[in-house]
Order: structure tokens, then C-alpha cells, then sequence
């Protein structure tokens, strides 16, 4: 079944309207539903402007932020500090349509009138939003100059976002290589008044090396004391710690985005559930963001397997296994999956799955999010659907439910 919207289409993406419908809901996240489910995203985007850095940095560090050299054969070159060279194409994807559905992603989110009317077309009541360029900010092993790049992005996000903040939400970029700056940043952004921070998927940028400390260690306690103090949750995005292109040529923007963006996320989440932390730290909240919820269930039997089997090397010993601290204090969200979505009853994870249409990114279902819901959330009951869909992240990231649905009438009309 096709449902027609009014929405420009083309056929690369048509199948994003399939669905079987949603007979037998007591409700829907259908945008014209009156009643339909509290609707927060838990992770989208915003295309910042590239010239903040230029503009607020220390004049010390503007030669090595990201900017475009020109080879000796005139071909242009991406150079990110921390990240292999990228060639520069006249397109990013170049058989794309001139419009169309492509057009529209690349081009949402300048601001947020324009996103307060994208969201009303998907139905969304509140979203929370992550930096798009500025994932490259801890692309560095120098602490000081990521964290100056850090500060640069809170302080625009909450110049930008901050008078909507009771809706749209933007996370404080934290550089954890350095304690002292780190600490002193969250403080500042706590103050300010952010509903949570994004930390780096490892604190150190670049390939592993155990002898580079990690969020496993006491050494980060003081951090994670600050966060507590403040009330405020902890996120990490794929694609930070490490340069997630890591393969080229055939097959290779499928296996960056599975093996080297997806993946690497599952590391900071055993680093807190297998370590001590949330026994020393119960009230730090903490999620995996964009990296999909169907290797949950497999990462938490892998993590108590490994507790178990062993035990002769597995320090410290816990009072609980590792898969119940993620339970109790973990999270992850996805915008298609339903591979995780089958096992979240069945693991006992309905109160840890956050949804989010990942706006305004490819990968995201705006600005089809009911049609993808309606695909993947059908064997769910009604009340863990209500769940996943809002009230997990209305809990994670505190915003005020009974706000956001009394602020449904006075949201512009669906086009």
C-alpha cells in the first residue's frame, strides 16, 4: 500500500510512503491526528553555518579549522583536521535530482521558523538537535583547540535555539580529552540552561590505543560528578572519536556508515555499564544516538556473557550485570529498525528505545515519519509505541510533556 502525500517525490525515494496502514490503533503519528502520540525526536540535525568558526574562534586557531586546498592538478580537497583528505565534488551525490525529495533534506533546518514549520508536517512536537559540520569539532588530539571549537557551537546553538528551548532542544558539544576544560564547560552550559550534553564517542581523537584514557577509568570521575550535580544527561553520536571513512571505492559509503559509524557507538556504552561507573554515579543518564537499537539486545547478552565466562579477568566485580545498568540508565535511539523494534518487549527495553526522524538528514524518515512508523511499529502494544515514540525522551532530556501537547493548537496548519 501507497499512501499520496502532497510532498514533492522522486522514484529514488518513493518507497518511503509504503505502509500497511494503522487499522486498530487506539491512535497514530499520523500530522493531521489531533490525538496522536507525543512526538519527539530524540536526534536531528541542524546545518549550521560553516563560517561561526571563522568568525568566533581565536584568531590562533583559524588556520587549522576545516577549509578547501586545491592539489597541483586543480582537483579541491576537504581538509578536516583529524580526518583523511575528501575530494570535493561538484555534487555530494551525484546522480541526485535537482529537486525532489534530496533537495528538500538538503536544504531544511536553516532556522528555526524553518523548522517549526518542517516539524509540523511530520507531526513533531519537540526534537532534540546535534551540530551536522560541526561532528568534525573533536577531530583533534589537541584538547584546546577542540574545545574552542566546542564552545564556538554552544554558543551559537543557544544564541539560535535557546528561546525555543521548552521544544527545540540543542545539546552542548563537551571535549573530554581535557578534564579541566571539560568540566568547566558543562558547568557553563548547565548554567545557561542546555537540557543535556554530547560527549565524543572516545575521548581521545583517532585509531585505538589502550594506552589513551577512556570512560571505563575512575580517572573521569570528576566529570561525570559535574554532570550529575547538574542534572543534565549524556549523549553520544556516531561518528565521533575516530574518523569514521575508513573504507574507499566499492562499497564504501555502506560499509563506513555500518562498520565505522554505526558500530563504534556500542564502545562508550560498555565502557559505563561494564566499568563501575553507574554503581559509583547511579543518577548519570546516558544514550547512544543515531546508531540504531537492534545491537542492543546482542550487546547486552555479549556484555553479561562476558561477566560470566570471564570472570578470572572481569574487574571490577558489579553488583548487577552489565546489560541491567544500561536498563536502568541507558538509551538509544533509531529511525528505522525493526530488527531492535521485534526484540524490545521480548529484552525488556521499551523503556530505553528512543525514536527520531534524524531531520533533516537522508537516513531520517522526515518528512515521512508516519509511514515509517506504521511500517515498523505495528506489533507493538499501544502504550509501548506511546513510549518510544515521546515519553522515553520526554523523561531522558526533561522536557514537559503536558507543554508540548497544549502548544499542538497554536502550531501553523499542515500545507
Amino acid at each position: 500500500m501507497i499512501e499520496e502525500t502532497n510532498r514533492q517525490i522522486d522514484e529514488k525515494n518513493r518507497w518511503r510512503l509504503e505502509t500497511p496502514g494503522h487499522q486498530g490503533w487506539q491512535r497514530t503519528a499520523r500530522p493531521d491526528d489531533a490525538g496522536r502520540y507525543l512526538m519527539i525526536s530524540a536526534d536531528c540535525h541542524c546545518n549550521e553555518p560553516s563560517k561561526i568558526w571563522a568568525e568566533r574562534i581565536d584568531r590562533k586557531f583559524r588556520d587549522r579549522l576545516p577549509h578547501i586546498e586545491v592539489d597541483d592538478k586543480g582537483e579541491k580537497w576537504m581538509v578536516v583536521e583529524g580526518y583523511q583528505r575528501s575530494r570535493v565534488r561538484t555534487r555530494n551525490i551525484a546522480d541526485a535530482p535537482r529537486g525532489g525529495e534530496d533537495r528538500l533534506r538538503g536544504e531544511a533546518g536553516r532556522d528555526p521558523l524553518d523548522r517549526i514549520r518542517d516539524h509540523a508536517l511530520d507531526g513533531i512536537d519537540a526534537e532534540v538537535i546535534f551540530p551536522n559540520k560541526g561532528l568534525a569539532m573533536w577531530a583533534t588530539q589537541d584538547a584546546e583547540f577542540g574545545a574552542a571549537q566546542c564552545r564556538v557551537w554552544n554558543d551559537w546553538a543557544w544564541e539560535t535555539f535557546g528561546p525555543y528551548n521548552s521544544f527545540m532542544s540543542p545539546m552542548a558539544a563537551i571535549m573530554t580529552a581535557d578534564l579541566g576544560l571539560a568540566i568547566a564547560e558543562i558547568k557553563r552550559v548547565a548554567a545557561l540552561g542546555f537540557r543535556g550534553v554530547t560527549l565524543p564517542c572516545k575521548p581521545i581523537w583517532g585509531a585505538h590505543d589502550a594506552r589513551h584514557p577512556n570512560y571505563n577509568l575512575p580517572l573521569f570521575d570528576p566529570l561525570w560528578s559535574v554532570i550529575v550535580e547538574t542534572g543534565l544527561p549524556v549523549t553520544f553520536h556516531v561518528s565521533t572519536g575516530r574518523d569514521p571513512r575508513a573504507a574507499r571505492a566499492d562499497g564504501g559509503a555502506i560499509i563506513n556508515y555500518v562498520s565505522h559509524s554505526l558500530s563504534p557507538t556500542i564502545e562508550p556504552i560498555a565502557n559505563l555499564c561494564a566499568s563501575g561507573v553507574i554503581e559509583r554515579f547511579p543518577a548519570l543518564r546516558f544514550a547512544a544516538i543515531e546508531c540504531g537499537i537492534g545491537w542492543v539486545p546482542w550487546a547486552l547478552d555479549a556484555m553479561d556473557e562476558a561477566y560470566r565466562k570471564h570472570h578470572l579477568w572481569a574487574y571490577p566485580k558489579l553488583k548487577q550485570l552489565p546489560s541491567e545498568y544500561f536498563r536502568s540508565n541507558g538509551g538509544a535511539t533509531f529511525q528505522e529498525d525493526a530488527a531492535g523494534l521485534k526484540l524490545a518487549e521480548a529484552w525488556r527495553l521499551t523503556d530505553n528505545f528512543m525514536w527520531a526522524n534524524d531531520y533533516p538528514h537522508a537516513e531520517g524518515t522526515w518528512p515521512h515519519s508516519a509511514e515509517a512508523i506504521e511500517r515498523e511499529m505495528g506489533t507493538l502494544s499501544d502504550a509501548d509505541r506511546a513510549k518510544i515514540l515521546g515519553q522515553n525522551a520526554a523523561r531522558f532530556f526533561k522536557f514537559d510533556a503536558e507543554l508540548l501537547l497544549k502548544r499542538r493548537s497554536s502550531r501553523p496548519a499542515i500545507d
